[in-house]
C-alpha cells in the first residue's frame, strides 16, 4: 500500500462525510454572499470536495514521479473520481443547483467509458486517460466546487460563473467521450 494508493483510498473515505454534510440539515448558520446565501455546511462540503479533488492530482503526480503506478491504483483512482463526482452531482440536483439532464449526460459518459475500458482490459489493452479526459475532469471539479460555494465570489458581481462552468464541463464531457470511442473503436470491433 504505497502513498498514492493511500491518498486514493482517503479520497473514497471522504465521500460519506461529504454526503452527510450536504444531506443532513445542519443548522450551523449561513453567510450572505452577494445575491445568495451560503450555508456553513455547504461551505464545509465544498472545502472537503476541493481537498478530495486535490488528492486526485497529488496521487497521480506522486505515482508517476516516483514510479509507484500499480494495478490497484489504476483501478481505484478512476473509481474514486467517478464516485466523488457522481455523489456531488446527484446531491447538486437534489439541492436544485444542477439540472438533472446535465448530470445524466455526465454520469452516462462515465459508465460508457468505464464499459469501454473493461472491454479493452479483457483484451489486454489499457486505455490511459487522455488530455481531453483530464480537461473534462478538471472542468467538472471546478464546476462542482463553484456550485457548492453558491457561485462565491462571483455572486457579488452577479456573474453565473458556476453555471457557465457546469455547461463547459458538459461540453468537455461529451467531447472526451466521443474521443475515447472514436480513437478506440477497434476495441469494440475486435472484442470477442
Amino acid at each position: 500500500m504505497n502513498i498514492p494508493n493511500r491518498l486514493t483510498i482517503s479520497r473514497i473515505c471522504l465521500i460519506p462525510i461529504f454526503i452527510i454534510l450536504l444531506s443532513v440539515p445542519f443548522d450551523w448558520g449561513e453567510w450572505d454572499i452577494g445575491e445568495a446565501s451560503l450555508p456553513v455546511s455547504h461551505f464545509a462540503a465544498a472545502i472537503l470536495f476541493i481537498i478530495a479533488s486535490t488528492t486526485d492530482w497529488v496521487d497521480g503526480y506522486y505515482a508517476r514521479k516516483y514510479n509507484l503506478v500499480t494495478n490497484l491504483g489504476k483501478f481505484l483512482d478512476p473509481l474514486a473520481d467517478k464516485l466523488l463526482v457522481s455523489a456531488a452531482l446527484i446531491l447538486l440536483v437534489e439541492l436544485g443547483f444542477a439540472p438533472a439532464w446535465v448530470v445524466i449526460i455526465i454520469i452516462s459518459r462515465e459508465f460508457a467509458v468505464t464499459g469501454l475500458r473493461l472491454v479493452a482490459a479483457g483484451g489486454g489493452i489499457v486505455l490511459a486517460a487522455s488530455k481531453m479526459g483530464k480537461l473534462k475532469t478538471a472542468t467538472q471539479m471546478i464546476a462542482i466546487a463553484a456550485l457548492l460555494l453558491h457561485n462565491f465570489p462571483f455572486s457579488y458581481l452577479g456573474l453565473p460563473i458556476a453555471s457557465i462552468m457546469l455547461y463547459i464541463a458538459v461540453f468537455f464531457t461529451i467531447l472526451s467521450g466521443y474521443e475515447y470511442f472514436s480513437k478506440n473503436r477497434h476495441v469494440m470491433r475486435d472484442s470477442k
